[in-house]
């Protein structure tokens, strides 16, 4: 059975979450979610997640319209539960952001120009700088290029990182906690020394000179850097049960094939 490069990332996302224990869930976006998703069907069972809506569910809820599933709904989840979540560092997320830096801040602003006139304006920093400061949090990169990781700092810092500079005196960073970083060239992480983003896994056919030649700043190798494994059978299943209207073709461009990642 072959698998496209989204599924390969859905499987790579669904990594994310191992062993992290009982922590709140949170996939945002068709991959993310899908990942999430994966992981407490198969190697987390005890990750909670909600029905994107109000509900815990003790099985994740398929993407788009639902016929006739039937959530299995567990307890009650307010946005108020969220946060007590959130402020007590209960919760794993994974995000999109639009930059990033070598020092893992993230954008999810403004680009260019300036904070007053940007040449672009985004969704605004929404609860990034709260999330990102109490919880654990990876990234998800669609199209990993140096527009996305930047060469200097990131234009709007609304996630917060490992910069040195940015911290004052007596500030308590030891809940700022970046875990992996799942792009459609590899998989990365923040293992490196003072937080240096490292690779730790190439997609069948990505080199590690095209990653380094598609990020603006240095990349360390992790030691025993491997091939990203390619979904399983089931794993596939999973996946095509979780997505039956096949929402995440439309989230890689032209929807390639796993192992042809390099043509």
């Amino acid at each position: 059975m072959s698998a496209t490069l989204a599924e390969l990332m859905i499987v790579a996302a669904s990594e994310c979450f191992r062993d992290n224990g009982e922590v709140l869930a949170s996939g945002i976006g068709i991959v993310p979610r899908l990942g999430v998703s994966l992981a407490k069907l198969t190697h987390s069972p005890e990750l909670l997640m909600t029905d994107s809506e109000t509900y815990l569910v003790s099985e994740p809820v398929p993407l788009g319209p639902r016929g006739d599933f039937v959530p299995k709904y567990e307890g009650y989840m307010s946005f108020d539960r969220v946060f007590e979540c959130v402020w007590g560092g209960r919760r794993h997320a994974m995000i999109g952001p639009t930059q990033i830096d070598r020092w893992g801040q993230t954008n999810l602003s403004v680009v260019g120009g300036t904070y007053d006139k940007p040449k672009t304006a985004i969704l605004g920093v929404r609860g990034l700088p709260g999330n990102s400061i109490n919880h654990a949090n990876s990234l998800f990169v669609p199209n990993h290029g140096p527009r996305v990781f930047v060469a200097g700092e990131v234009d709007m810092v609304s996630g917060v990182g490992y910069k040195p500079e940015r911290w004052l005196p007596g500030m308590k960073q030891d809940y700022v906690d970046l875990r992996r970083i799942v792009t459609d060239l590899c998989v990365m992480d923040f293992g490196g020394a003072d937080h240096a983003i490292r690779v730790l896994s190439l997609h069948p056919g990505v080199s590690f000179e095209r990653v380094a030649e598609a990020t603006g700043f240095p990349l360390l190798q992790a030691l025993g850097m491997a091939e990203t494994p390619l979904p399983t059978a089931e794993q596939l299943a999973l996946i095509a049960k979780l997505d039956p209207h096949r929402l995440r073709a439309s989230t890689i461009k032209n929807d390639p094939p796993a192992l042809k990642v390099a043509a």
